[in-house]
């Protein structure tokens, strides 16, 4: 009979299983499949086949599939390849707390072409994906205006800070926080729109918010200062560098698919008011999905008409590490990071850097995560095309994550131990 491993069984969403067949008949082709349902009961799916060995015996980490979902060796080819059956669905744990994601394992003695309840499969394995290690504390955040939630690793501490910034998605997203505080920091998932009682919509940005989180996570007794770190993407990037830029708590920052000016809002610090880049609805692309392209649709911050829109980037004192997938649909971060490194250059600073991925799309996320190629945005009515080449965008995401937690490490433990 055949049987099929996964190690571990249960483990960290960001980290490796090793799957495994033996009894297989030698040299059979035979399918392999992943599924999992989201807490709202949305089904995701991926399948690739592949060859058993002369012994009947089949290891990932070793075989190629030769069809399917992806081609090649990929160990964790099942996981990034989920896909939704509803379209435009992306794939978010809600509650890192309480329940892991449970992906089954499933392989067949055959080539499967359709997956249907009629054919048992010969062998199966549950694999429990967690997104929070035990004795992870988590703290809702309510004082003043802030709403977000607070991770603290098990210890006494005291551990470095990060704010955790997402962008139009609005709302607490809290995957990306608890991961990281898995790995030892402490992180606030921090909610500035369309959530509890924050505006529903996001017609400005206020920087006073962000510095008032900021000085929440110093003040904390399990902080280690004297500053704070911002992990950001999309909307968050632009927030995350503005931070990096008026804020002198904020000491490492990392954008993940930004731009370098002030987008579609006006923002705000104590006296001063920026107003966004200018935009062009007519240059909304549709792709034949449906999905709405916005690369061509803002302005380019280099125009002179834009000029009062850029960030004084010159201003950070801090580190900034831009992570951009070449393949972003949504902005045009490559363009945005550069200019933001030269305006540096040209004032004779060195403080930031960018890694750049081929084939990556506009959302990159913690490892293994499946690509999100386009889904609603938060109002519901448009399809916003993210972009990306799912193989690419897997290994950008598995080096990216490694990355993000090294320039973390690097630039808030040292900057304390420099004083």
């Amino acid at each position: 009979m055949p049987q099929l491993t996964a190690t571990p069984a249960s483990a960290l969403a960001d980290e490796p299983v090793h799957i495994r067949a033996t009894g297989l008949p030698p040299m059979q082709l035979v399918t392999l499949t992943a599924s999992l349902k989201d807490e709202k009961g949305n089904l995701f799916r991926s399948k690739a086949f592949y060859r058993a060995n002369e012994a009947g015996e089949l290891d990932l980490k070793q075989a190629p599939s030769l069809g399917g979902d992806y081609v090649g060796v990929h160990p964790m080819g099942l996981f990034w390849s989920l896909k939704p059956e509803k379209p435009f669905k992306r794939l978010l744990k809600r509650d890192v707390m309480n329940s892991p994601f449970s992906v089954t394992l499933d392989i067949y003695n055959s080539v499967c072409l359709l997956q249907s309840a009629m054919v048992q499969p010969d062998a199966s394995q549950v694999v429990q994906r967690w997104f929070r290690r035990p004795g992870t504390q988590r703290v809702q955040i309510r004082e003043g205006r802030l709403r977000g939630a607070l991770f603290l690793p098990p210890g006494e501490g005291p551990f470095p800070g990060i704010i955790d910034l997402f962008g139009g998605l609005g709302g607490l997203v809290e995957f990306r926080a608890s991961l990281l505080a898995a790995h030892g920091f402490a992180v606030l998932a921090l909610a500035y729109f369309a959530y509890d009682d924050l505006p529903k919509l996001l017609l400005e940005v206020d920087l006073e918010y962000f510095e008032e989180a900021a000085n929440l996570l110093l003040a904390h007794p399990k902080i280690q200062g004297p500053g704070v770190g911002v992990m950001s993407v999309s909307k968050g990037a632009e927030i995350g560098l503005a931070m990096a830029c008026f804020l002198k708590q904020v000491v490492a920052t990392v954008c993940i698919n930004g731009p370098n000016a002030i987008f579609d809002f006006p923002f705000k610090y104590r006296d001063l008011v920026m107003l966004p880049v200018h935009s062009f609805v007519e240059r909304m692309q549709t792709d034949v999905s449906g999905a709405v392209r916005l690369f061509h649709y803002r302005g380019d911050p280099q125009d002179k008409v834009n000029q009062q829109s850029v960030l004084p980037i010159e201003k950070a004192q801090g580190q900034i590490l831009f992570i951009i997938g070449e393949n972003d649909q949504s902005i045009n971060s490559r363009e945005y990071a550069k200019q933001a490194l030269e305006q540096l250059k040209s004032h004779g600073r060195s403080n930031g850097r960018m890694l750049v991925y081929p084939g990556a799309g506009h959302l990159i996320e913690p490892p293994y995560a499946p690509l999100c190629y386009a889904s609603r945005n938060n109002a519901g009515s448009l399809i916003l095309l993210w972009g990306g080449d799912p193989a690419a965008h897997a290994a950008a995401q598995e080096h990216a994550w490694g990355e993000i937690q090294k320039f973390f490490r690097q630039h808030l433990t040292q900057t304390r131990s420099q004083l």
